[in-house]
């Protein structure tokens, strides 16, 4: 193994048992709004803080206030319950008086703007994360520091959280279910949210089987690692050469980062130069209708994480992102480490957690 192999196998391999409780006290999320509210139209935004309450159970509060529906508010991402986070919402701009009337120990309204359209999801820069680690000891100090120089070199994987899967992780079960026939549901946002889930499980299944593929690579050469994965000759040629950890193949469908169009990695060399860059970074698949699929070879191992059943529109997401703005600083005699760092949409803080514990 060569020397930046063992640069990069080192921080994902040790383990790390500092203790980080999800909680409001511990973990804050801010929003970071893709625009700024215009100040004129027919809708009213606002900077809303919650704790301890899912996005959806804010909703139901807002709604029983202001005494409308929830389909007329908007909001741009769903943000954790265990957490003190600040998100945006919109209203009717002619319920500013009935906002005033808001009084939940749990919400705080830090500010409002007449906005001329309505938030809708994924109108969203990315979020903020504040989080505080506690019984950090000196070695673990330095496996969280060691780790975090390597996020910052070369990112992370771009993992669908836990909390993507429901209580018991099974969401993604009733999701088949449905797709296959086997269970019936009329109610159509729960139904397409089920299925999400489970477009959402293939994803991670096929990030692991890249990931798994990736470290195989750096110990065994691209022929060796075809014939372990039982993969088809070839399908791994042009991965040799490549700096980054997170090894792309010909055909993948790659995405300029942070934001940009899709297009098929054609000159693999080029692709992989600027994806070490953060220029732009590969996707992978949620399956479904009206989605760009990968082509050979990127496509043979796609193929196995692809539900052609799934008759709700697919989608690709980036395989592997960037976090910014990292900042820690250690409390020496309280035994804490503090870290902040933003992430791109989607993106969960939980994955970064459990990179810094040795867990993926």
């Amino acid at each position: 193994m060569n020397d930046k192999a063992q640069e990069w196998l080192l921080p994902l391999a040790q383990k790390n048992d500092f203790v980080f409780n999800s909680s409001p006290r511990d973990f804050t999320v801010e929003e970071i709004p893709l625009y700024e509210a215009s100040g004129e139209g027919e809708h009213l935004m606002i900077r809303l803080r919650k704790k301890g309450l899912s996005t959806f159970e804010a909703l139901d509060i807002l709604s029983n206030t202001l005494g409308i529906p929830k389909r007329r508010i908007g909001y741009a991402g769903l943000k954790d319950k265990h957490a003190l986070t600040t998100q945006y919402l919109t209203i009717p701009a002619e319920c500013a008086a009935a906002l005033e009337r808001l009084d939940h120990p749990q919400i705080t309204i830090l500010e409002s703007r007449l906005h001329g359209n309505k938030l809708r999801i994924g109108h969203l820069k990315g979020n903020r994360f504040r989080l505080r680690f506690k019984k950090v000891l000196g070695v673990q100090k330095e496996k969280i520091d060691g780790m975090l120089k390597w996020i910052e070199a070369f990112g992370m994987p771009n993992y669908f959280g836990l909390q993507r899967f429901g209580v018991e992780g099974k969401n993604w079960q009733e999701g088949r279910a449905l797709v296959q026939g086997a269970l019936k549901m009329r109610d159509r946002k729960m139904r397409e949210f089920l299925i999400g889930s489970y477009q959402s499980k293939l994803f991670n299944d096929w990030l692991s089987r890249r990931i798994r593929i990736s470290r195989l690579l750096q110990e065994f050469s691209p022929r060796e690692t075809e014939r372990i994965e039982g993969l088809p000759p070839e399908t791994l040629k042009g991965t040799e050469s490549q700096s980054h950890f997170f090894k792309i193949l010909s055909g993948e469908v790659m995405m300029h980062y942070p934001y940009g169009r899709l297009f098929s990695a054609e000159n693999l060399p080029a692709e992989a130069e600027k994806f070490a860059a953060k220029d732009r970074s590969p996707t992978g698949l949620l399956p479904g209708r009206k989605v760009k699929r990968a082509l050979a070879p990127a496509r043979t191992i796609e193929a196995e994480y692809d539900d052609e059943a799934i008759r709700e529109t697919g989608s690709r997401r980036y395989a592997w992102v960037f976090p910014s703005e990292i900042h820690g600083r250690y409390v020496l005699e309280k035994a804490h480490y503090e870290l902040s760092f933003s992430l791109p949409k989607g993106s969960y803080a939980t994955v970064l957690v459990a990179m810094l514990k040795g867990e993926w």
